[in-house]
């Protein structure tokens, strides 16, 4: 029985669970900076957007995927924020989200297929873990900071390259409440 006992426990110890988030999209943030006339860094981001992530608690594995609502791009400055929104760069009434799904997490890196504008590309973002512990309200939160580079003309937006740059910076600042 006792072999039975430390085999299992041998077994147990050596599995690895994942745990499950939900995106706390008041802690968290969808930014991207963009090069404007060869003279400065334009910095937009995204008010509403939601997601899940998990990962295993050895850190080498897991999923991750966001959903983003186009029309909530903000950029502080309202008659810029309309142009984004139309045909010439985000066309928010076709392609009323942007959507990431992970297929691979190895702990440094996330790859994923990407959709913007109507197109999926896969793409790979550099992660950092930040932290994880209880909250003051009973829950318990990770979070993660991920960064890539798109260029925006593989998505189908070309529009006034390169007075805005193709190449854009995504980073995107996770906190996720564990479900």
């Amino acid at each position: 029985m006792k072999l039975l006992t430390i085999s299992a426990l041998a077994l147990a110890s050596s599995l690895s669970f994942a745990a499950d988030y939900k995106v706390d999209a008041a802690h968290s943030a969808v930014i991207f900076k963009i090069g404007h006339l060869g003279v400065s860094t334009t910095i937009g981001r995204f008010d509403e957007f939601s997601g899940d992530f998990s990962y295993s608690d050895d850190g080498k594995s897991g999923s991750a995927t966001l959903t983003i609502q186009a029309d909530s791009v903000d950029t502080n400055h309202e008659a810029r924020d309309k142009h984004l929104r139309s045909p010439d760069f985000l066309d928010v009434k076709q392609f009323p989200t942007l959507t990431f799904t992970s297929t691979q997490f190895n702990g440094e890196t996330l790859t994923g297929d990407l959709t913007l504008h109507g197109v999926t590309k896969p793409v790979t973002f550099e992660i950092e873990k930040i932290g994880e512990g209880k909250d003051p309200w009973g829950g318990y939160r990770s979070g993660f900071e991920a960064k890539t580079t798109i260029n925006r003309s593989d998505f189908g937006i070309s529009y006034f390259i390169p007075g805005v740059t193709d190449a854009t910076e995504i980073e995107v600042y996770v906190e996720g409440i564990r479900q």
